[in-house]
Protein backbone atom coordinates (compact mmCIF):
# COMPACT_ATOMS: atom_id res chain seq x y z
CA UNK A 1 0.00 0.00 0.00
CA UNK A 2 0.66 3.53 -0.79
CA UNK A 3 0.89 5.73 2.60
CA UNK A 4 -2.26 7.30 0.93
CA UNK A 5 -4.09 3.96 0.69
CA UNK A 6 -2.99 3.19 4.41
CA UNK A 7 -4.28 6.68 5.26
CA UNK A 8 -7.48 5.81 3.55
CA UNK A 9 -7.81 2.36 5.11
CA UNK A 10 -7.12 3.82 8.57
CA UNK A 11 -9.99 6.59 8.33
CA UNK A 12 -12.27 4.12 6.85
CA UNK A 13 -11.82 1.64 9.77
CA UNK A 14 -11.79 4.32 12.79
CA UNK A 15 -14.80 5.23 11.38
CA UNK A 16 -16.60 1.63 11.52
CA UNK A 17 -15.40 2.02 14.89
CA UNK A 18 -15.93 5.01 15.95
CA UNK A 19 -18.76 6.86 14.38
CA UNK A 20 -19.26 9.53 17.40
CA UNK A 21 -16.19 11.63 19.28
CA UNK A 22 -17.41 12.11 22.21
CA UNK A 23 -14.37 14.77 24.12
CA UNK A 24 -12.55 13.08 26.54
CA UNK A 25 -12.38 15.92 29.00
CA UNK A 26 -15.82 16.96 31.02
CA UNK A 27 -16.20 20.64 30.33
CA UNK A 28 -18.86 22.87 29.98
CA UNK A 29 -17.05 25.95 27.87
CA UNK A 30 -14.18 26.43 26.18
CA UNK A 31 -12.58 28.06 29.46
CA UNK A 32 -13.12 24.48 31.49
CA UNK A 33 -12.06 22.84 28.37
CA UNK A 34 -9.25 24.59 28.57
CA UNK A 35 -8.24 24.26 32.32
CA UNK A 36 -8.92 20.63 31.55
CA UNK A 37 -6.47 19.76 28.60
CA UNK A 38 -3.65 22.27 30.53
CA UNK A 39 -4.35 19.89 33.66
CA UNK A 40 -3.83 16.50 31.48
CA UNK A 41 -0.49 17.09 30.47
CA UNK A 42 1.71 13.84 31.94
CA UNK A 43 -2.22 12.77 33.52
CA UNK A 44 -4.57 10.28 32.21
CA UNK A 45 -7.80 12.09 30.96
CA UNK A 46 -9.64 9.52 33.94
CA UNK A 47 -7.53 11.73 36.39
CA UNK A 48 -8.40 15.06 35.32
CA UNK A 49 -11.92 14.19 35.63
CA UNK A 50 -11.81 13.33 39.10
CA UNK A 51 -10.13 16.19 40.09
CA UNK A 52 -12.13 19.26 37.79
CA UNK A 53 -15.51 19.19 39.19
CA UNK A 54 -14.42 20.75 42.61
CA UNK A 55 -11.48 22.65 40.97
CA UNK A 56 -14.77 24.17 38.84
CA UNK A 57 -17.22 24.77 41.27
CA UNK A 58 -14.59 26.53 43.10
CA UNK A 59 -13.22 28.24 40.00
CA UNK A 60 -14.98 27.50 36.77
CA UNK A 61 -14.87 31.20 34.95
CA UNK A 62 -11.38 33.03 34.12
CA UNK A 63 -12.69 35.82 37.08
CA UNK A 64 -13.30 32.92 39.75
CA UNK A 65 -9.98 31.08 39.32
CA UNK A 66 -7.80 34.72 38.71
CA UNK A 67 -9.44 35.98 41.92
CA UNK A 68 -7.27 32.96 43.94
CA UNK A 69 -3.77 32.18 44.57
CA UNK A 70 -1.53 29.69 43.24
CA UNK A 71 -1.60 28.38 46.44
CA UNK A 72 -4.80 28.35 46.88
CA UNK A 73 -5.16 26.29 43.70
CA UNK A 74 -2.72 23.55 44.49
CA UNK A 75 -4.69 21.80 47.02
CA UNK A 76 -7.36 21.16 44.11
CA UNK A 77 -4.98 19.43 41.80
CA UNK A 78 -2.59 18.16 44.15
CA UNK A 79 -2.84 14.76 42.88
CA UNK A 80 -2.33 15.24 39.28
CA UNK A 81 0.92 15.35 38.19
CA UNK A 82 3.46 18.76 37.80
CA UNK A 83 0.38 20.31 40.44
CA UNK A 84 2.55 23.23 41.52
CA UNK A 85 3.34 24.48 37.71
CA UNK A 86 0.18 23.61 37.03
CA UNK A 87 -1.48 26.21 39.75
CA UNK A 88 0.44 28.77 38.76
CA UNK A 89 -0.29 28.23 34.93
CA UNK A 90 -4.30 28.33 35.59
CA UNK A 91 -3.80 31.31 37.75
CA UNK A 92 -1.49 33.33 35.38
CA UNK A 93 -3.46 32.54 32.39
CA UNK A 94 -6.86 33.31 33.79
CA UNK A 95 -5.42 37.05 34.39
CA UNK A 96 -4.39 37.39 31.32
CA UNK A 97 -7.57 36.43 29.76
CA UNK A 98 -8.77 38.96 31.42
CA UNK A 99 -6.24 41.55 31.22
CA UNK A 100 -6.11 40.84 27.32
CA UNK A 101 -9.18 39.48 25.68
CA UNK A 102 -12.62 40.76 27.97
CA UNK A 103 -12.34 37.28 29.99
CA UNK A 104 -13.08 35.09 27.04
CA UNK A 105 -10.87 32.55 25.74
CA UNK A 106 -8.97 33.63 22.56
CA UNK A 107 -9.75 31.95 19.41
CA UNK A 108 -6.32 32.12 17.69
CA UNK A 109 -3.41 29.57 17.57
CA UNK A 110 -1.15 32.52 18.36
CA UNK A 111 -3.14 34.31 21.41
CA UNK A 112 -3.72 30.64 23.23
CA UNK A 113 -0.21 29.94 22.96
CA UNK A 114 0.64 33.37 24.64
CA UNK A 115 -0.72 32.02 27.77
CA UNK A 116 1.43 30.28 30.38
CA UNK A 117 1.00 26.36 30.23
CA UNK A 118 -0.50 26.74 26.76
CA UNK A 119 1.84 24.89 23.62
CA UNK A 120 0.80 24.10 20.49
CA UNK A 121 -1.00 20.41 21.34
CA UNK A 122 -3.10 22.63 24.04
CA UNK A 123 -3.89 24.82 21.68
CA UNK A 124 -4.84 22.98 19.03
CA UNK A 125 -7.65 21.05 21.19
CA UNK A 126 -9.04 24.01 22.64
CA UNK A 127 -9.27 25.30 18.63
CA UNK A 128 -10.63 22.07 17.66
CA UNK A 129 -13.20 20.43 20.49
CA UNK A 130 -14.10 24.22 21.67
CA UNK A 131 -13.94 26.62 18.45
CA UNK A 132 -14.43 23.57 15.38
CA UNK A 133 -11.37 24.54 13.79
CA UNK A 134 -9.42 22.30 12.16
CA UNK A 135 -6.46 20.98 13.67
CA UNK A 136 -4.50 17.69 14.08
CA UNK A 137 -3.28 18.23 17.90
CA UNK A 138 -0.94 14.75 18.37
CA UNK A 139 -0.62 13.17 21.45
CA UNK A 140 1.61 9.77 22.40
CA UNK A 141 -1.22 7.61 21.26
CA UNK A 142 -1.40 9.28 17.80
CA UNK A 143 2.67 10.12 17.51
CA UNK A 144 2.94 5.85 17.91
CA UNK A 145 0.24 5.05 15.64
CA UNK A 146 1.40 7.20 13.05
CA UNK A 147 4.98 5.57 12.84
CA UNK A 148 3.20 1.93 13.62
CA UNK A 149 1.02 2.86 10.48
CA UNK A 150 3.65 4.33 8.68
CA UNK A 151 2.08 7.72 8.20
CA UNK A 152 4.82 9.51 9.45
CA UNK A 153 8.42 8.48 10.38
CA UNK A 154 8.99 12.11 12.14
CA UNK A 155 10.61 11.97 15.43
CA UNK A 156 9.51 15.24 16.72
CA UNK A 157 5.54 15.89 17.35
CA UNK A 158 5.85 19.01 15.16
CA UNK A 159 6.77 16.66 11.73
CA UNK A 160 4.20 14.01 12.94
CA UNK A 161 1.25 16.64 12.68
CA UNK A 162 2.26 18.07 9.17
CA UNK A 163 2.26 14.45 7.76
CA UNK A 164 -0.56 13.45 8.95
CA UNK A 165 -2.07 16.47 7.88
CA UNK A 166 -0.93 15.76 4.53
CA UNK A 167 -2.54 12.13 4.74
CA UNK A 168 -6.30 13.24 5.56
CA UNK A 169 -8.33 15.76 4.48
CA UNK A 170 -8.72 18.34 6.68
CA UNK A 171 -12.48 17.95 7.57
CA UNK A 172 -11.46 14.48 9.59
CA UNK A 173 -8.82 16.33 11.00
CA UNK A 174 -10.98 17.29 14.09
CA UNK A 175 -12.71 13.69 14.43
CA UNK A 176 -9.85 11.63 13.22
CA UNK A 177 -7.59 13.01 15.80
CA UNK A 178 -9.93 11.54 18.73
CA UNK A 179 -10.52 8.14 17.05
CA UNK A 180 -7.03 7.52 16.62
CA UNK A 181 -6.43 8.28 20.21
CA UNK A 182 -9.19 5.95 21.16
CA UNK A 183 -7.77 3.03 19.11
CA UNK A 184 -4.81 3.52 20.87
CA UNK A 185 -6.11 3.09 24.52
CA UNK A 186 -8.34 0.38 23.23
CA UNK A 187 -6.62 -1.53 20.33
CA UNK A 188 -3.13 -0.53 19.56
CA UNK A 189 -1.57 0.05 23.29
CA UNK A 190 2.10 0.46 23.63
CA UNK A 191 2.94 -2.83 24.89
CA UNK A 192 -0.07 -4.93 23.59
CA UNK A 193 0.56 -4.50 19.96
CA UNK A 194 3.57 -4.52 18.17
CA UNK A 195 2.77 -3.04 14.85
CA UNK A 196 1.64 -6.11 13.46
CA UNK A 197 -0.70 -7.63 15.57
CA UNK A 198 -4.55 -5.49 16.32
CA UNK A 199 -6.57 -5.32 13.12
CA UNK A 200 -5.74 -1.84 11.66
CA UNK A 201 -1.61 -2.79 11.77
CA UNK A 202 -2.35 -6.45 10.69
CA UNK A 203 -4.30 -4.92 7.46
CA UNK A 204 -1.37 -2.82 7.10
CA UNK A 205 1.18 -5.21 6.69
CA UNK A 206 -0.95 -7.65 4.63
CA UNK A 207 -1.80 -9.76 7.51
CA UNK A 208 -5.14 -11.62 8.33
CA UNK A 209 -6.82 -10.68 12.12
CA UNK A 210 -10.14 -10.17 13.60
CA UNK A 211 -11.56 -6.98 13.05
CA UNK A 212 -11.67 -4.79 15.85
CA UNK A 213 -14.93 -4.35 17.52
CA UNK A 214 -16.42 -6.95 15.63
Amino acid sequence: MTRQERAAHVARELARLYPETPIPLDHTDAFTLLVAVVLSAQCTDKKVNEVTPALFRRAGTPAKMAALTPEEVLPLIRQLGLAPGKSRALVGLSRLILERHRGEVPRTFAELEALPGVGHKTASVVMAQAFGVPAFPVDTHIHRLARRWRLSAGKSVEQVERDLKRCFPEAAWNRLHLRIIFYGREHCTARGCDGRTCGICAALNGRRAPRAGS
